[in-house]
């Protein structure tokens, strides 16, 4: 058509300057329901453009385009962008971190005002809350944090499994259990979304260790995937409709996550029925077109050489024009439900004063009683305390890299309970105050993103102990910990306590409680540490997590009685890290000699890990193998007691469903709530099972004393079935199931028996996913 405008005639040229009116002005502009049409309309390089983000500068990182240098950022400190193409209405739509708090920069060089967001608490501490209604709360709140601040779509919640206490990126993640991982994130999301704002939920999948993530093969049974590392997305996906999945690092069974059709297509899609997009974590993979034939519609955080490489895949015949549409159709689908299609004129005010009460209410929520001997526990404001332990003074609000959030303030845990009424001891805080200041003078600078080094615990001498003794009515030590991406932890002086810190906690206690008085630890951590050895020393014990920005508020709030601990525990606490079943091949071994996957400096070594374990992991190993634990799964004290009476079941023989029903009362003289589980035992003729697997849960409301709830509980098919691998079934076995109502998962109130008259098929699946060596597998005995 161009070409006849070369053409002098005078009556060409107009009708040239017509033809071309008609095409300006029949370009469709994206809409609901015109998505076909626009994706018809588009050029194949807008196309490739769309599926590949507009890149990331850091030292290192693949060359930008020099269009999207020049295109500002709409949100400063956003994890990502994806191409606008202007000419059909389709928007540049806005990627953020968060996991605990939307993550930008807090300041921008067009003004003098600052972005901060709020940080809730991270995920082991929402997961032990046990409460649905707290996370749909929380993820509103969040999601209309992410809505004022102009982003689309946030790059949470991160919902891998607790494979080992020591994953570096485990205080992002829920539990070791599945129904938990899976319920909680669906929460979050359906609260999240609810915001007009999407999700991404991640890390898909089998991403259980920081080691060698690029290149770390994961090497997993298919009945462990789908039981234990699948089990958790297909909830979410199925009860919440999150916007977008971000496939993982790793490969499973040697094909990367984001480049395999079996799990982003055959399993998440046609078995799912998922209807959202793909995108990869930020620089995974080693092959675009792989990505693209695999249904991972979008490559973060781009690269142009992925957008030139897309043209001539689709010129070249590797990859399929109605492949490349229907990504392009899946992103657009999503786009058209974006603040930034919809014009949302955001304000970059959200209202982080509300949105920080919403924090302290779910830190309080889920922290953990562990110990409270002699009714220690709630104290009353106005006492004087000493507060011992580096974290009492400096709290760790939450992990370090794409989990971190720069928030305005830190709420310290003196500080916390000087505005409830306590009197901290002015000479002491002083001492430490000194020596934290010293030893951040000393610490050497660490690369963006990466954990700083913990500092040394204070070393307080017997002189200073008795001092305080005589000065003060009780004693608080805290013990921190913190993690992130990169790194995982390691065993001595993290996973263990330090020398100093076992010395803290001995000589404190001795000498106060030689003057009568109490000592109390809070642990300020964001992963399971050893306990075993040192918690019969103090009188009580809270599991304070990382409790976000309003953490030491939300601590005085629990230890004076004004919020009665609810929470319990969603991931064991092993006696020692031996016990742990996945210590032995924990975070695998590198693969010396082999050639990289991907040639860059930040991608580590070619490495792989072998889950021998199984689905025996957590409480499913320990209960199993009468492995004794320190704290085990579902733990959680209060400062009230509760009854458990008239479990009833609504039949004897499983036909479609059983209701099973049970009352909670109130028994003690605190008004409090209890979050009450519920696992199955199967018969095992056929397929080795745990003892006993959760499967569902419930929290009360607040009872007052002698108050009573009744609780119900649905048990479905797929709630009896396992996985089994020789007929790519769930499969629920013929006989007697027990129902099991507990505190705890060894703490067990009330049980009930139905059968099951024959094998039941729920539902027979796609053979995928299957490794390619043969693999061990931990079994129990017969």
């Amino acid at each position: 058509m161009l070409k006849k405008c070369g053409v002098s005639a005078v009556f060409s040229v107009v009708v040239c300057l017509l033809l071309i009116t008609q095409v300006i002005f029949s370009q469709p502009k994206l809409n609901k329901n015109n998505v076909k049409e626009v994706v018809a309309a588009m050029t194949l390089e807008e196309k490739a453009k769309l599926l590949v983000g507009m890149g990331m500068f850091f030292p290192g990182a693949p060359p930008l385009d020099p269009e999207d240098i020049k295109t500002p950022e709409k949100v400063p400190g956003a994890a990502g962008r994806t191409h606008a193409i202007p000419r059909l209405g389709i928007p540049s739509i806005v990627l953020s971190d968060g996991p605990a708090g939307v993550r930008i920069n807090p300041t921008r060089p067009t003004d003098r005002r600052m972005y901060y967001a709020t940080a809730f608490p991270v995920a082991t501490l929402l997961a032990s809350s046990w409460d649905l209604n707290l996370m749909r709360k929380v993820g509103s709140a969040f999601g209309n944090e992410a809505h004022e601040y102009g982003i689309d779509i946030i790059l949470a919640p991160a919902m891998n499994i607790h494979r080992n206490p020591l994953g570096g990126r485990n205080f992002e993640y829920y539990s070791e259990d599945p129904l938990i991982a899976g319920k909680m994130a669906a929460a979050f999301v359906n609260g999240f979304q609810s915001q007009g704002v999407g999700t991404s939920i991640k890390h898909f999948a089998a991403n259980n260790q920081e080691f060698n993530r690029m290149q770390s093969n994961t090497i997993v049974s298919q009945r462990a995937l789908r039981e234990i590392y699948l089990k958790g997305f297909e909830i979410a996906v199925k009860e919440s409709s999150p916007w977008t999945v971000m496939s993982s690092y790793n490969l499973i069974n040697g094909t990367y996550t984001a480049q395999n059709p079996e799990l982003l297509t055959t399993i998440l899609r046609k078995e799912w029925g998922y209807n959202g997009f793909v995108m990869t974590d930020w620089f995974a993979g080693n092959d675009i077109i792989a990505q693209m034939n695999a249904g991972n519609e979008v490559n973060m955080p781009g690269n142009p050489a992925y957008t030139n490489a897309i043209v001539e895949a689709v010129k070249n015949g590797k990859l399929d024009q109605k492949v490349l549409d229907k990504n392009v159709e899946n992103v657009l689908k999503i786009i058209v439900q974006t603040p930034s299609f919809n014009n949302y004129k955001y304000t970059n005010q959200p209202d982080l004063k509300a949105n920080a009460q919403v924090s302290r209410e779910a830190a309080a929520e889920g922290m953990v009683l562990l110990k409270n001997e002699n009714q220690t526990l709630p104290i009353k404001s106005g006492k004087k305390v000493s507060l011992f332990g580096n974290t009492s003074y400096e709290l760790i609000a939450g992990g370090t890299g794409s989990g971190d959030v720069n928030k305005a303030y830190t709420v310290s845990i003196e500080e916390g309970l000087s505005k409830s009424g306590f009197e901290p001891n002015s000479e002491l805080k002083s001492i430490y105050t000194k020596y934290i200041a010293e030893q951040k003078a000393k610490r050497p600078p660490t690369a963006p993103f990466m954990p700083k080094p913990m500092l040394k615990e204070m070393e307080a001498d017997e002189k200073l102990i008795t001092q305080q003794s005589n000065d003060s009515e009780l004693a608080i030590i805290t013990i921190g910990r913190d993690s992130g991406e990169f790194v995982d932890r390691k065993v001595e002086n993290d996973f263990t306590l330090s020398t100093a810190e076992q010395k803290l906690i001995k000589e404190v206690t001795n000498i106060f409680h030689a003057k009568g008085k109490k000592v109390i630890v809070l642990l300020n951590i964001g992963g399971v540490i050893e306990t075993a050895s040192w918690k019969d020393i103090p009188d009580a014990i809270l599991l304070a997590w990382q409790p976000g920005q309003e953490g030491g508020n939300a601590i005085a709030d629990v230890l004076t009685g004004k919020v009665n601990p609810s929470g319990k525990l969603a991931s064991t606490f092993p006696i020692k890290y031996e016990d742990v079943p996945s210590a032995k091949n924990f975070p695998g071994k590198e693969l010396v000699g082999q050639k990289p996957l991907i040639n860059s400096p930040l991608a580590g070594k070619p490495a792989e890990v072998v889950y021998e374990e199984g689905i025996f992991i957590g409480y499913r190993y320990y209960k199993t193998f009468n492995v004794k634990t320190s704290y085990e799964f579902g733990y959680g004290l209060s400062y009230s007691d509760f009854s458990y009476s008239d479990l009833k079941l609504s039949a004897k023989n499983f036909n479609k469903e059983i209701t099973a029903t049970v009352e909670i009362t109130n028994i003690g003289k605190f008004a409090g709530k209890e979050a009450v589980q519920l696992y199955l035992s199967a018969p095992s003729a056929s397929l080795p099972k745990p003892e006993s697997e959760l499967k569902a849960f419930a929290k009360t409301d607040l009872l007052q004393p002698g108050k009573s709830q009744v609780l119900t509980f649905k048990i479905k098919p797929e709630n009896l079935a396992s996985f089994d691998t020789t007929k790519s079934a769930w499969i629920a076995e013929k006989g007697n199931y027990q129902v099991k109502i507990g505190a705890s998962s060894l703490n067990i109130k009330q049980t009930a028996n139905f059968a099951l008259k024959n094998d039941l098929v729920v539902e027979k699946v796609n053979n995928v996913l299957a490794p390619k060596v043969k693999l061990f597998q931990l079994l129990p005995k017969e």
